[in-house]
C-alpha cells in the first residue's frame, strides 16, 4: 500500500502540567452528568479538552518515525511495536507496570465461583472489595511520593492528590455491582494516566518517547489485565450495541493500533491523513485468523482483534460487522486512525450512558472552557431523561482543543455517527436482500445522522476527528447484509 504524500502540520500540544510552586486544592471526583444537557456541557468542559488533547497527544507518539538515510529515494522507517526493546520505560511506568502485575495476582485470591450463573460470576466482586483495600498501599508502593505529595496544598490536606487520582484507577476495571466492563471504564484508566501526567509523576522527553513508554508500558498491560478480568469473570459489556458496536469491551487500542500501522512522519507536529507504513499488513487481514494470530504480538489493533477472536466463534463479519467494515477502507491505516478519533469523540465521549457516570474534580475539572462557542443539543442529549437539577447553559460547542490563540469552531455533527442498522434498506432475514423495509423494519436511529460524508480525495482537516458529516450505508455480500462505517469509504465487493 502506497504511501500518500500529502500531511496536515499540527500545532504542538501537550497536556498541562500543575505548577508546583503554585498551591492547589484537590477534590474527591464526583459525578456531574446527570442528562443530556449535561453531555452538552461536557463536551464544552475543561475535562473534554484535557481528554481529547491527551488522547491525541498519545495518538501521534505512536505513529512511525522517518529515519536518518534514504534509500532508492524510499526514507526508512522506525514502527513502534509491542514490547519493542528501543522504547526506554522510565521508573514510573515500570513501576505502574508491577502495579497491575499485583492487581492481576489479586485475581488468585478469588476465584471465579463455580455456580450456576447467567451474567457474570460474582467472585468478580470480591476481587473489586480487595482492590480497593489495597489500593492505597499500592500508589504508595509503586508511585513516586514527590509525584503525589509535593504540592502546595490549600486544602489543608481534606484531599490528597493520591486520593483523587484513587477514584479514577478504582473506577477502570470494570462495575462490581452491574459485572460489567466497557469504554466508559477504558475512559477512566485514561484519566488516570493523565491525571499523574499533570501531577509531573511522568519525566519530560523528547519527540513523544515518554508518551510512547505510557502506551506500551502501561496501557497495553492494563488491557491484558482487562482481558483476563472478562475471561476469569466473564464480565458483560457495558453499553453494548451489540454487534453494532465497535467492540464489546474496549476502543482506545483501536486508536492507537492503527496510529502504530500510519506512515512515518518527522515530527509529531506532522499527521498524514491517508496511507500505510510500508510494512503494514492489510487492513482486510483483520478477518484472517492466520494473519491476526502474526500481527496480535506486535500491534495493538491487531490484539484486540486477536482477543475477539478468542471470545467468539464465527465469521468475522457476523460477529463484528463495523470492524470488517472497517477493514475494507481502501485510503490506508491513517484514514482508518483518523476514522477512529471521530468515532471515538461521537460514540464513546458524545453519548450519555458512556460518560454518565465519568467523575470531575480537580484534574480533570467539571468548568467550561472559556475558548469553546455554542452549538445545538444533539438528538441523542436531548432524548435522555432530565433531571431535578437545572439544565446547564448555554449548549456549548465541540472545539479543536490542539488549536492554538482564537481558534476556529469546527462543528461536529449534532446527531453523532449514523447507526449502522438504521438504514431503511436494510433488508429483514425474512425478506432477503434488496427488499425496502416495511413498517416492522428498523427505524433510523434517533441519533443517525442523514448528511453523507464529503468526497475524500485530498481533503485535509485541522484534527482528524473534528470532520462532520457521517453517515450510515450498509453493502451486502450474497444474502447477509454488513454494515458500513459511518467514515469507511470503500469500494462495494461482489
Amino acid at each position: 500500500m502506497q504511501d500518500d504524500k500529502s500531511s496536515t502540520p499540527l500545532p504542538s500540544r501537550a497536556l498541562e502540567r500543575l505548577d508546583r510552586s503554585a498551591s492547589h486544592r484537590f477534590k474527591v471526583p464526583i459525578k456531574c452528568i446527570n442528562d443530556g444537557d449535561h453531555v452538552s456541557f461536557f463536551l464544552s468542559s475543561k475535562a473534554y479538552t484535557d481528554i481529547m488533547t491527551f488522547i491525541f497527544q498519545l495518538n501521534v507518539a505512536m505513529l512511525p518515525r522517518k529515519t536518518e538515510g534514504e534509500t532508492s529515494g524510499v526514507a526508512s522507517a522506525k514502527e513502534w511495536t509491542l514490547q519493542d526493546p528501543d522504547v526506554p520505560f522510565p521508573p514510573t511506568v515500570q513501576n505502574l507496570a508491577k502495579l497491575l502485575e499485583a492487581l492481576s495476582r489479586i485475581i488468585d485470591e478469588a476465584p471465579p465461583d463455580p455456580g450456576p450463573r447467567r451474567f457474570g460470576n460474582v467472585s468478580f466482586r470480591k476481587w473489586s472489595d480487595i482492590v480497593r483495600e489495597r489500593v492505597s498501599d499500592l500508589l504508595d508502593q509503586y508511585l513516586p511520593a514527590e509525584a503525589l505529595g509535593s504540592f502546595k496544598d490549600s486544602s489543608e490536606g481534606d484531599v490528597t492528590a493520591k486520593q483523587e487520582i484513587e477514584t479514577y484507577l478504582i473506577g477502570s476495571f470494570g462495575s462490581s455491582q452491574r459485572l460489567d466492563y466497557g469504554s466508559g471504564h477504558e475512559l477512566s484508566f485514561l484519566a488516570f494516566l493523565g491525571c499523574l501526567w499533570k501531577l509531573g509523576a511522568f519525566p519530560p522527553g523528547t519527540d513523544g518517547a515518554t508518551e510512547r513508554a505510557i502506551v506500551l508500558g502501561i496501557f497495553e498491560p492494563y488491557l491484558q489485565l482487562i482481558r483476563r478480568l472478562i475471561l476469569t469473570y466473564t464480565l458483560e459489556p457495558a453499553g453494548s450495541h451489540g454487534v453494532w458496536g465497535l467492540d464489546d469491551h474496549s476502543f482506545l487500542p483501536y486508536i492507537f493500533g492503527s496510529a502504530q500501522f500510519s506512515p512515518a512522519v518527522s515530527s509529531p507536529d506532522e499527521f498524514r491523513m491517508e496511507g500505510s507504513l510500508p510494512s503494514a499488513p492489510d487492513p482486510g487481514d483483520v478477518a484472517k485468523a492466520t494473519a491476526v494470530e502474526r500481527e496480535r504480538n506486535r500491534n495493538m489493533y491487531f490484539s484486540a482483534i486477536g482477543f475477539i477472536y478468542d471470545v467468539k466463534r464465527g465469521p468475522f463479519w457476523e460477529h463484528s460487522p463495523i470492524l470488517f467494515d472497517v477493514s475494507g477502507v481502501k485510503a490506508g491505516w491513517a484514514k482508518i486512525n483518523k476514522g477512529m478519533i471521530k468515532m471515538y469523540n461521537a460514540e464513546v465521549l458524545s453519548k450519555f450512558p458512556v460518560v454518565q457516570h465519568f467523575p470531575f474534580g480537580s484534574l480533570f475539572v467539571w468548568e467550561r472552557d472559556p475558548l469553546a462557542s455554542e452549538i445545538q443539543a444533539s438528538v441523542h442529549t436531548s432524548s435522555q431523561p432530565k433531571s431535578n437539577a437545572p439544565s446547564v447553559r448555554p449548549q456549548p460547542a465541540m472545539r479543536d482543543p490542539l488549536a492554538d490563540g482564537n481558534p476556529q469552531t469546527t462543528k461536529m455533527p449534532s446527531s453523532g455517527t449514523a447507526a449502522p442498522w438504521a438504514s431503511s434498506r436494510i433488508p429483514s432475514r425474512a425478506q432477503g436482500p434488496g427488499v425496502p423495509a416495511g413498517p416492522n423494519q428498523p427505524t433510523r436511529a434517533p441519533w443517525a445522522s442523514a448528511t453523507p460524508l464529503p468526497p475524500s480525495g485530498g481533503t485535509t482537516t485541522t484534527t482528524p476527528w473534528a470532520r462532520p458529516g457521517a453517515a450510515a450505508s450498509s453493502t451486502t455480500r450474497g444474502t447477509v447484509p454488513s454494515t458500513r462505517a459511518p467514515w469507511a469509504d470503500r469500494e462495494p465487493q461482489n
